[in-house]
């Protein structure tokens, strides 16, 4: 989906020069303790969700994908930046306000087995929100609720009472989707939500995600490391290194017209169904390690592993420049498929 069909809308989520840095202190990362050296997860990002679609947001393990979701919900505190949700400063908000935001914004974590409270049932579990923000006090009329909202994501309602160690892992995985929609949010912020799960059952969670965006036109933030995943699911993606955003778009103009070559990179290694086209295309395989958060290098933080890097990108941070209609990269030479000898068919 293009630019044009934000065009006169605000976006419901405003990311602004987001940064989040750990303090080290003798090898050890601490959330309060103030060392000489930091960790570098996420620096300057920033990027917009509109109403009812999917952002999808993507990179190596470590690069800083889920700090990002986590310092937006506030479950770590940013050390600069702006979120703005619904039009509201986050950071300026009073606790009270606070509190009523979380019923507009939802997490979905990453591990059915650890999200979930062993010693609750997980109708006591999807009803949690509701208790908290104090919505339908009757509790017959809540656990009628609850008992639709695991029919809708496809569980069994008469499983109300069962814990969560009776479940399958992708079983649990809908008990955390519906948790999460209890409230009916405007934003659900999904952090890998099936990189725990079998292939099989990924598929069958992400229709699910699919269908309840419709029914219920929830914007979702799509985490993950997997481009195949995000692609099925999103409407824009933003591929991220070593805490940066390197480029972002329409999910078809990335995917055909990637103009940073690390995401040439990341997408010559997708698998493509055609055997002839998948015979024919050419891996494209980077030097070296990722840097260390802690060590950053200078410059473009993907230079050290660019094919294509000059001198300039050693000592010179690239911008987030639109390099086509609603197609942005930070890279000083991006062009469609830079990586020229590698070109890639999709």
């Amino acid at each position: 989906m293009g630019q044009d069909r934000h065009e006169g809308t605000q976006p419901l989520l405003k990311v602004e020069h987001l940064t989040k840095e750990f303090p080290v202190e003798d090898g050890v990362i601490s959330a309060h303790r103030k060392g000489s050296k930091k960790v570098h997860a996420v620096e300057d990002v920033s990027f917009e969700i509109y109403p009812g679609e999917t952002f999808g947001l993507v990179g190596e393990s470590g690069c800083g994908k889920s700090t990002t979701g986590r310092s937006i919900m506030r479950l770590t505190t940013p050390t600069s930046g702006t979120v703005i949700f619904d039009g509201k400063d986050i950071s300026t908000m009073s606790r009270a306000e606070f509190k009523a935001m979380h019923r507009d914004m939802q997490y979905i974590f990453q591990d059915p087995y650890a999200s979930l409270n062993p010693r609750m049932t997980i109708g006591e579990i999807v009803s949690e929100p509701l208790a908290i923000h104090n919505v339908m006090p009757d509790t017959a009329e809540r656990t009628a609720f609850v008992r639709e909202l695991l029919d809708v994501v496809g569980l069994n309602p008469e499983h109300i009472n069962r814990y969560p160690h009776e479940f399958s892992g992708g079983q649990r995985q809908r008990v955390g989707i519906a948790r999460a929609f209890a409230l009916r949010p405007k934003l659900i912020i999904c952090d890998e939500p099936v990189s725990a799960l079998d292939v099989s059952i990924q598929a069958q969670v992400l229709n699910l995600l699919s269908d309840l965006q419709r029914e219920f036109g929830t914007a979702y933030l799509f985490i993950a490391h997997d481009l195949s995943v995000v692609q099925h699911i999103s409407d824009r993606v933003a591929v991220m290194y070593l805490g940066h955003l390197m480029e972002h778009s329409d999910w078809k103009s990335l995917y055909t017209e990637p103009h940073h070559p690390y995401t040439q990179s990341l997408l010559s290694a997708v698998p493509v169904p055609d055997p002839d086209i998948q015979h024919a295309r050419k891996r494209i395989i980077l030097a070296g390690d990722v840097p260390s958060p802690i060590d950053p290098p200078s410059g473009c933080p993907f230079h050290t592993r660019c094919p294509i890097a000059q001198g300039r990108c050693s000592s010179e941070v690239p911008t987030l420049r639109e390099v086509l209609p609603g197609h942005y990269c930070a890279c000083h030479f991006g062009e469609k498929n830079p990586i020229k000898e590698s070109s890639i068919r999709l």
